[in-house]
């Protein structure tokens, strides 16, 4: 895995790296309008957003941290970004440079007094896994095979300006005033702050896996706290291959349902009963062991999912609320979607809109059974977001509605729906977890 000796830390150390990627775009666009002589609009496009794409992702790769993990948490969800830029982003769930082993060593050195080789009786020089906020290696102890998540220099103190750094980026996107968006920010940045603190996510692992140690088909590493702190974190290593790799290989088959099942299980399980819920299903969080079982990894991120959200949030399923003008109002209402200023036009406008979208993406929640399987449903996800995309009567409301919860439940649901519909799962029982 190819390394890197050192990492920009400072504000101004990374907002320069930045300013150096809008000069790269910049330079994209020159060859765009150069490109547009011998090039339809079209194929000139596609090429500028693919320059763009690559040279930005280059840049936050070499930076890590918020702004790496923000670019992930977008490639996520469907429609929100082009798809050059959804391609470049999810790479930060695997394909990122590893720190050397000498950054390694002064990390252990800062945090334990010691290096890795004195702590364990075997330490892997390389890593086996890099993301945004922090890298994998093996390591053994009296027999036992571990896993040493280490955190990057500067990731915890640079959240901040990070965020800074990608708001007005952000913003342009989702098309958020920057006062309406402060609220959401805050919630991003809270969220970050846990996943810097390794001690919060062995507590926070400790805790889903004792609430799902129940659950057919999921298992979880155990964690070690003697061997960790706030930067460093050891578990048990974990066989399996990664869900993304398994996918290649069995998507649509027998054990591939097995697994979503399993998946699904685990997912309403945590929403409807622990009301905490593992808030990353990327494909770089989970594995399948040899036994076919699901294998759960990365606590960092748990959203706790208030009942004042829950209640209004779920209610929206039933064909009572939805179906009942006054009920959908005061239930947009408690989410934060309607507010009490809206003129006439506005609410109905948004009534319409909402009971399009929720009528959407609460569909697989709407029946006994669900195929994910099918090409469809995500079709139509898609093409519901370009639709809003283009619609300049909804750009000029603003896109900044909706209770903070938002932001972390639509990402756990739009995560998991990917994750299912690339195992091709079908006939998944929606209601196992009762």
């Amino acid at each position: 895995m190819k390394t890197i000796n050192s990492i920009p830390t400072g504000k101004i150390e990374r907002a320069a790296k930045l300013a150096k990627t809008g000069v790269k775009v910049g330079a994209n666009y020159l060859k765009y309008y150069g490109s547009r002589l011998t090039k339809s609009k079209e194929e000139a496009n596609e090429t500028l957003q693919k320059d763009n794409a690559a040279d930005v992702y280059d840049s936050l790769k070499t930076l890590k941290g918020s702004a790496l993990k923000v670019a992930q948490m977008l490639s996520m969800d469907q429609g929100i970004l082009p798809q050059a830029y959804v391609d470049k982003f999810s790479l930060s769930q695997f394909s990122v440079p590893a720190l050397s082993f000498p950054l390694v060593v002064k990390s252990f050195k800062r945090n334990f007094d010691v290096s890795p080789d004195e702590m364990f009786d075997e330490f892997a020089k390389e890593a086996i896994h890099a993301a945004s906020i922090g890298q994998v290696h093996i390591a053994t102890k009296n027999g036992r095979k571990l896993a040493i998540k280490i955190q990057y220099p500067g990731v915890a103190d640079s959240i901040e300006s990070d965020l800074a750094i990608v708001k007005p980026i952000a913003l342009k996107l989702l098309n958020i005033d920057r006062k309406a968006a402060d609220i959401y920010f805050q919630e991003v940045k809270n969220k970050l702050i846990e996943e810097t603190n390794y001690k919060n996510e062995l507590l926070q692992g400790r805790a889903i896996s004792e609430g799902c140690k129940d659950l057919e088909g999921v298992v979880f590493p155990k964690f070690h706290e003697e061997y960790s702190c706030e930067k460093i974190l050891t578990m048990d290593y974990m066989e399996g291959i990664h869900i993304s790799e398994y996918c290649a290989l069995k998507a649509g088959t027998q054990d591939a349902n097995q697994i979503g099942q399993y998946l699904w299980d685990f997912y309403m399980f945590q929403i409807h009963k622990l009301k905490n819920v593992h808030a990353d299903p990327h494909p770089g969080n989970f594995l399948v062991d040899e036994d076919n079982k699901l294998v759960a990894l990365d606590f960092g991120c748990i959203k706790e999912i208030p009942e004042v959200f829950y209640k209004p949030y779920f209610e929206l399923i039933s064909d009572e609320v939805m179906g009942d003008n006054i009920k959908f109002k005061n239930t947009l209402m408690e989410l934060e979607i309607l507010r009490p200023d809206d003129d006439e036009a506005a609410v109905e406008k948004i009534q319409d809109l909402f009971k399009e979208i929720l009528l959407l993406i609460t569909r697989p929640f709407r029946s006994d059974t669900f195929d994910f399987s099918s090409t469809e449903f995500i079709t139509e996800i898609k093409n519901l977001a370009n639709k809003m995309m283009n619609d300049k009567s909804l750009r000029d409301q603003d896109a900044g509605r909706g209770s903070k919860h938002f932001i972390y439940m639509n990402r756990t649901l739009f995560g998991l729906y990917n994750l299912m519909m690339d195992l091709k799962a079908n006939n998944i029982k929606v209601n196992r977890y009762r």
